[in-house]
């Protein structure tokens, strides 16, 4: 029963770090509509950066208490690519350079939420296989 309850709340994280990536998304077509300005723009997307990393970091957590290693290898180059953005200082969009840099931002986070889709995807089979093997048994 606790295998189901750890899938489950993995898997709710990551659906949690895809909603805000969706929002970081949405908030860049509207920067690039005109319909927020750039500082609002940059400082919704960086008041959300840290707490998308911080919910990856999370669910890999999980990944390794419960033991689950495919799923922590799957997760791992996202967190060390997260890591690698923070110490170089480029996890944060700048607002004075969000206009020339947007393409740039929404394809890093488009890849990112691809990723993530595969990632959920082998989450839920995993979650409903879990679900059936406890019945089974």
């Amino acid at each position: 029963m606790e295998g189901i309850f750890l899938w489950l709340l993995s898997f709710f994280t990551l659906l949690f770090v895809m909603a805000i990536l969706g929002y970081q998304m949405m908030c860049l077509t509207d920067l690039e509509l005109e319909d927020m300005s750039t500082y609002d723009s940059a400082g919704r997307i960086n008041k959300t950066v840290m707490l998308e990393m911080t919910a990856q970091a999370t669910s890999c957590f999980i990944f390794l208490v419960s033991g689950r290693w495919v799923m922590l290898l799957l997760s791992a180059p996202y967190l060390y690519y997260n890591i690698k953005l923070y110490k170089m200082g480029k996890h944060l969009v700048d607002v004075t350079e969000i206009h020339n840099q947007l393409e740039h931002e929404r394809n890093r986070r488009l890849i990112k939420f691809g990723y993530l889709c595969i990632i959920v995807v082998l989450s839920l089979f995993w979650v409903i296989w879990s679900v059936a093997e406890n019945f089974e048994g």
